[in-house]
């Protein structure tokens, strides 16, 4: 749902998306269309593909979610041998631009989804990330108990 989302939210705003993703966890055809067909109409790209150095490959930032969800439980051995070589790591951050930086929604797996590395290094928005969704969350229940008059 991750990747489904960065692919709307930057087709929309205008932001060229590629998401990596094993052949048989691929993105749902009617969001990929969508997706595509926003991005055509805001001057941005969305691609899809299996190869997740093509995907990272001069990318301003790299993300990545957990790759077994909350109800996906049993799903865990299979899915850890699927996307294991999607794994963020330094060699697929030096894939990137040199600048850039390295997001995650959290909570991580360290040494699954993403090294301990990669996740501790400079690249790494990730905490400013957690606070920046904090406030916007803050705002969103603010806006939702004010007194309207």
């Amino acid at each position: 749902n991750m990747a489904a989302s960065l692919m709307l939210s930057g087709a929309a705003m205008g932001v060229s998306v590629t998401v990596a993703a094993p052949p048989t966890l691929q993105i749902a055809p009617d969001i990929l269309t969508h997706a595509q067909w926003l991005a055509s109409h805001n001057g941005a790209t969305i691609e899809v593909t299996t190869d997740a150095a093509a995907a990272v490959k001069g990318a301003d930032a790299i993300y990545t979610d957990v790759w077994t969800s909350m109800g996906q439980e049993v799903e865990y051995a299979e899915r850890k041998k699927v996307f294991q070589r999607y794994q963020v790591n330094e060699a697929l951050m030096a894939r990137a631009k040199s600048d850039a930086i390295f997001m995650h929604c959290l909570p991580a797996h360290r040494g699954e989804e993403v090294t301990e590395e990669v996740i501790e290094s400079a690249a790494s928005v990730v905490f400013d990330q957690a606070e920046n969704r904090l406030h916007a969350q803050k705002a969103l229940l603010l806006s939702l108990i004010a007194d309207p008059t």
